[in-house]
């Protein structure tokens, strides 16, 4: 075990709290929903970006390179001013989603370039311009442009030209569970000299402006040692902590409180939020507290750096007192760094498969590290933002029927994996699921929780859905939840020799109710067919499925189904798997066998005698639009709608059944006895490679002709993976005519035209990662049950054979 995996242990058992701090602060919390306490809710314009610098936030703290503890009671990142800017970069800019023209779009160049799992090291890199930041032309460029336009981003201002500019590298290292150490360097890439103002500052989360009779912590200067300036801080919750500063210039105190007067117009607190930056900027000597204390404080360092030269400069934040470290910034300063470094290193070069190359390494290496800095503190106590703040003027007061309304039950203040900490700083369930799978390769335990974490009864819905994001608590996403949590004990398993069956057995009973609900609420004629709505496919259907539909009536959704029999199957597979030591379970995964057949059936062949939506004709499911006159049309978009259907693939090995008899008996019972409905599909009736058996939606035959669309050179097979939507559609698109209006999908590789769900993701042809790896994981279930003698074309009409597995 090495020193990465120790501590991971001690965090597991409790016995070190190595987790406590991380990269949990957003990269952007203004423009969020939480925030917006609008009548209209637009929360864009409610809190914009001018805002952030000077206005406390309710539900978030958010910062470049940004650190707190788990609870985000006290944060520390860092601010940077090159004596041209018009303000302090504090946060990263971009546009929001109505300024941009595709939709929100972060417009900075910032890396993470590393990251151990209990953020023992982690190391971050930011690109600042030497020249004014072009605020105004990012804003005026792209609102001109249209959606038929590309982006307009940084680069293409000129700004960064003969590479003006730093490469702001920000590095922290644990001496201990709380006692961190940061270092700070910047290069000039420039040609000439170049002044930087580098300002680690450290603040309090705003808990006290909401509610009277908070207590509220501070920061102060307490004498300085030598070369090293101290700042404490005491927090009623957080305890107290020090920040050591090594040949700080001055350090500035400030309130992280709103500035009234400059946003409103009226009298407000002395020192505000964005005093530092007034001092700074502006040289407003007043907006600092003389008495070096308050909730917010800066290291202000500022030094020229010559061209190609750099600058480093060190702090420690730890719970250590003074009196027990009496030099916190020494020789044994560097020490721990190059320790943690190879810390690192070790704990990787474990994880690494040995085939990768050194390329390869780097590149997965440097993946963990987005996914471990995308953690982020979310806060959304839902019942206390619809009713507003004792301590605040009330709310309007139809935002208590408005977004999200039926969702009080909701209370969320916990460390969660982001989508992304900018342009998605909130929750999104089904990415969360897929964000678990890469995450249990290094820390199985926080993928667990996460996992649990959102089917705890103050995140599920008391009906047993689970929230989507907080735009729209109520969408519905893709149920893969069940998929993550059976991906994610079997790595365990793997890695560790033994499953954590309390862990599976627990979700398995909270995703009961979350089944029933989909059961219950998505089937709307009882056929087995499932609506589903947005399904987190954004743009790819002809109309926005989470709205009523122009036509009237409602869609057959090929991915809704299909989603529902891998749904089914992930659940059958952890009965199965808790049914091998609790005879219980094996009435359990009867069910979900039965419920499967019935809903593979639904897909292939209707009970009504209606048209499945398997087109028989082309080859391929489709989508089918259902009307009030009871007209049924298939919608021929030939999109990755169409191949999910491939996901719900099982394989069974023959020893399973033989040591669960009451679910082999039942089996074999429906197969005998059910045949109208066993026959449609490919079901457990014939043995294949080595006796296994298969359940799947569709059988050899409509595999091949699925096949033959996705492994199509001119349809969906690209260079690098599968497109969302076939390239079919680029010369041929569909169009649907509704009441003279013309809906229409067509091949869209690049950004998207259209501006449903705002513009910024696009599923009309870009290659997505995770449904590719689902692609992948099915065709190797396939190969699993049909071996060595299926093979296909790849590409098609190469006249080239292979394997399942090799296509894969």
């Amino acid at each position: 075990m090495n020193a990465e995996e120790k501590r991971l242990e001690e965090a597991r058992t409790r016995k070190a709290h190595w987790k406590r701090w991380g990269p949990y602060v957003s990269d952007r919390a203004w423009g969020t929903v939480r925030e917006d306490y609008s009548a209209t809710g637009e929360a864009w314009e409610y809190f914009p970006h001018d805002h952030a610098r000077s206005r406390a936030y309710r539900w978030n703290e958010d910062g470049l390179a940004g650190v707190c503890d788990r609870h985000q009671f006290v944060c520390l990142g860092l601010a940077l001013w090159n004596e041209a800017d018009p303000i302090l970069k504090e946060r990263l800019f971009g546009l929001t989603g109505n300024e941009g023209n595709h939709g929100e779009d972060v417009k900075e160049y910032y890396f993470h370039l590393d990251s151990t799992p209990t953020h023992s090291y982690m190391k971050f890199l930011y690109k600042y311009p030497q020249r004014a930041y072009p605020y105004g032309q990012l804003l005026e460029e792209n609102r001109r442009r249209s959606k038929q336009d590309p982006e307009f981003e940084l680069l293409d201002t000129g700004v960064f030209n003969e590479n003006r500019y730093f490469d702001v590298v920000v590095e922290y290292v644990k001496a201990a569970p709380e006692d961190i150490l940061i270092r700070i360097t910047a290069h000039n890439r420039g040609p000439e000299p170049a002044r930087v103002h580098l300002l680690p500052t450290i603040w309090f989360r705003n808990t006290w402006s909401w509610n009277k009779g908070r207590t509220k912590p501070v920061v102060k200067r307490v004498d300085a040692l030598g070369k090293i300036t101290t700042l404490a801080l005491e927090h009623p919750e957080a305890g107290r902590l020090w920040l050591h500063c090594k040949d700080a210039a001055e350090t500035l105190f400030t309130e992280n409180e709103t500035n009234t007067q400059r946003l409103y117009g009226h009298p407000g607190p002395a020192y505000a939020k964005d005093g530092i930056n007034d001092y700074i900027v502006a040289g407003n000597k007043d907006a600092m507290n003389p008495a070096q204390s308050g909730t917010k404080a800066a290291a202000h360092y500022s030094s020229e750096i010559p061209a190609g030269g750099s600058v480093t400069i060190k702090l420690r934040l730890t719970k250590e007192s003074p009196a027990s470290q009496k030099n916190p910034i020494d020789s044994e300063f560097d020490r721990i760094f190059v320790q943690r470094q190879k810390e690192a290193d070790e704990f990787y070069a474990k994880v690494m498969p040995p085939s990768l190359s050194e390329d390869g390494c780097n590149v997965q290496r440097q993946a963990f590290a987005g996914l471990l800095w995308s953690k982020q503190f979310y806060h959304y106590a839902q019942r206390d933002w619809l009713a507003g703040d004792p301590a605040q003027p009330a709310p309007p007061e139809q935002r208590k029927r408005g977004r999200n309304c039926d969702w009080s039950h909701i209370y969320n203040a916990d460390v969660i994996s982001m989508p992304d900490k900018w342009e998605y700083p909130w929750y999104a369930a089904w990415d969360l699921a897929f964000h678990c799978v890469p995450l249990a390769l290094v820390d199985p335990d926080f993928a667990k929780e996460q996992l649990v974490l959102f089917l705890r009864e103050w995140y599920m819905h008391p009906n047993g859905q689970l929230p989507a994001y907080e735009w729209a608590l109520g969408d519905v996403n893709p149920p893969v939840h069940a998929w993550s949590a059976w991906r994610v004990y079997k790595i365990e398993k793997k890695a560790r020799g033994k499953g954590d069956r309390a862990f599976l057995e627990r979700v398995f009973q909270k995703l009961m109710l979350n089944f029933t609900w989909w059961v219950n609420r998505k089937d709307a004629e009882g056929m087995n067919v499932f609506q589903g709505g947005f399904l987190g496919l954004d743009n790819i259907g002809v109309f926005d499925r989470s709205a009523p539909l122009p036509t009237g009536g409602h869609i057959e959704q090929s991915d809704g189904t299909a989603w529902m029999a891998m749904y089914t199957l992930n659940m059958l597979a952890i009965a199965l798997e808790l049914a091998s030591e609790n005879p219980v379970y094996e009435d359990v995964a009867s069910k979900f066998w039965e419920h499967f057949l019935y809903i593979a059936n639904a897909m292939s062949h209707r009970g009504d005698g209606m048209d499945s939506m398997w087109n028989s004709e082309d080859g391929f499911f489709y989508d089918v639009l259902h009307l009030p006159n009871g007209e049924r049309t298939p919608m021929k978009v030939r999109s990755v709608v169409g191949l999910i259907p491939l996901f719900a693939v099982q394989t069974l090995e023959p020893e399973l059944l033989e040591r669960l008899p009451n679910f082999k008996r039942r089996l074999e019972w429906f197969i005998e006895n059910r045949r109208d409905l066993t026959s449609n599909i490919a079901c457990m009736r014939t043995p294949g490679n080595r006796e296994r058996r298969l359940l799947s939606i569709v059988d050899a035959d409509k595999l091949r002709h699925a096949l033959r669309y996705m492994l199509d050179e001119t349809e969906f097979l690209s260079p690098h993976g599968i497109r969302a939507l076939s390239r079919y559609h680029l010369d041929n698109p569909y169009v649907l005519s509704v009441h003279g209006t013309e809906h229409r999908v067509d091949y869209q590789p690049a950004e998207s035209k259209t501006s449903l769900f705002g513009g910024n993701s696009n599923w009309r042809g870009p290659i997505w990662f995770p449904m590719n790896f689902l692609l992948v994981e099915s065709l190797q279930k396939f190969h699993h049950y049909f071996g060595d003698g299926f093979k296909v074309e790849f590409p098609t009409g190469s006249g080239q054979l292979f394997t399942l597995a090799e296509v894969a």
